[in-house]
């Protein structure tokens, strides 16, 4: 077994950390004007103008058996929706605000077809909901509201209580943990209670806002009690089950900033530089990086949560498409370096990693497998495992390695290179083979 020990957690991480690779799914309103999921607030559009997305919102595409088919076909074995993005339009038919779906063409709760389609996958089941809401009466404005800069901003922000919209979110969220069966994550976005109130606005009293704004222990509490081992994140400022980087690779497991223990972490990550659908967006990763992205990850002992933006028609892009076909292809030769794998034993790590290759290790230890990110001709030592392994081979395709390499202890006492003289040597094809990553499974004694 890995002996890897991670900080206690309420919810059931366990299948979570098994199945490493999950989607993200971010899809409202601002699927329309498809220049960013903050276009509202970093263009400061007025409701007046944003009220147009709503009037003519009508996803005719949206086929959520087609999404969940391709989240599979990737590998992912776990999907995170936007029920509620900043905008504050929910993707179901809350009965605590007009602004939602059933009340545009679409005519349907969007998240209920969701929740259908992937649990009949076999997927897990996941609810992004905002914490941040531009369209409810009694949200503050604050630095990144898109109203801060109206003339009449200091007036609109008068009478704004954030204790009734507190409670507002809890009626929300206790209509998503009850009317949709077992929901596996609730993963809430996100606090900024330690920023400062403008110096030139001081009636921005709720400009910043976290766990007391958000009344975060009640909302908690009510999720505990309606799901119980539900996986909630850390951004309501209140430390939970998973820690949640945003768009940057951690370079060593993540820890607990205070007590230094290893905590359970997802990347969260995006094919391109947007999150909602971006038409003229033109940042997307290459298939290598994609791949790389994923092994690096778990490498560390982490999840992957990748994001597809579909369109305000409710159909994947060509270019989302294309890169889950790049997972599609790698995973589905080479899944078993991931699931139910984490971080190589610190043994086998101090023993020195090959350059240009990453380890996984099974959780059992038995298994280790070495992704190639250069491909190395003919030969590939690992340091100080000679002696050590049973068998070789390509994981893609199951042939054989052939291998050479005696323990470390057979050589002479004081030789050059003992580590050296002490690696296991695997025999190569000198042609790479076409995989973009290729994977090779030790076999350990």
């Amino acid at each position: 077994m890995s002996s890897y020990v991670t900080r206690k957690t309420p919810g059931d991480t366990v299948w979570f950390r098994h199945d490493r690779f999950g989607m993200f799914i971010h899809w409202g309103l601002y699927a329309m004007p498809a220049r960013h999921e903050w276009i509202k607030s970093r263009e400061m559009i007025s409701e007046e103008h944003y009220d147009k997305y709503f009037k003519y919102f009508d996803p005719d595409m949206y086929d959520p058996k087609e999404w969940a088919r391709q989240a599979k076909a990737a590998g992912m074995k776990y999907a995170v929706l936007t029920t509620k993005h900043h905008e504050g339009f929910c993707m179901w038919d809350t009965a605590y605000t007009d602004y939602k779906c059933t009340n545009t063409k679409a005519g349907r709760d969007l998240v209920r077809e969701y929740v259908d389609a992937f649990r009949a996958e076999g997927l897990h089941v996941g609810f992004y909901y905002s914490l941040i809401d531009w369209h409810h009466p009694d949200f503050p404005l604050d630095m990144i509201h898109p109203r801060r800069e109206d003339a009449d901003a200091e007036e609109l922000n008068r009478g704004r209580d954030i204790k009734k919209y507190a409670e507002y979110m809890r009626n929300q969220v206790e209509e998503l943990l009850t009317n949709y069966g077992k929901i596996d994550i609730l993963w809430f976005d996100f606090s900024y209670g330690k920023r400062k109130i403008p110096d030139d606005k001081p009636w921005m009293t709720m400009a910043a806002k976290g766990k007391n704004e958000w009344e975060a222990e009640e909302l908690i509490a009510l999720a505990r009690k309606l799901q119980p081992g539900i996986i909630i994140d850390n951004r309501t400022e209140i430390e939970q089950d998973i820690w949640t980087p945003e768009q940057f690779q951690p370079t060593e497991w993540v820890r607990h900033e205070e007590t230094g223990e290893l905590v359970t972490w997802e990347a969260c990550q995006t094919f391109s530089g947007s999150w909602g659908y971006f038409r003229d967006e033109q940042t997307w990763k290459s298939p290598e990086m994609l791949i790389r992205m994923l092994i690096n990850t778990v490498s560390l002992g982490g999840n992957l949560l990748m994001n597809v933006g579909p369109t305000s028609r409710g159909y994947i892009d060509h270019r989302a498409e294309a890169a889950l076909k790049v997972y599609a292809d790698w995973m589905k030769y080479n899944s078993r370096s991931i699931y139910g794998c984490t971080m190589a034993e610190p043994e086998i790590l101090e023993l020195g990693v090959p350059d240009d290759c990453r380890y996984t290790q099974s959780e059992d230890g038995k298994r280790l497998y070495v992704h190639l990110y250069a491909y190395p001709f003919k030969t590939l030592c690992l340091p100080g495992l000679g002696g050590k392994v049973d068998y070789v081979q390509f994981l893609h395709d199951g042939s054989e390695l052939k291998f050479s390499g005696a323990p470390v202890e057979h050589y002479t006492a004081g030789a050059e290179n003992v580590k050296e003289n002490g690696a296991l040597r695997i025999q190569l094809p000198p042609v790479k083979p076409d995989v973009i990553v290729p994977v090779i499974e030790v076999f350990l004694k």
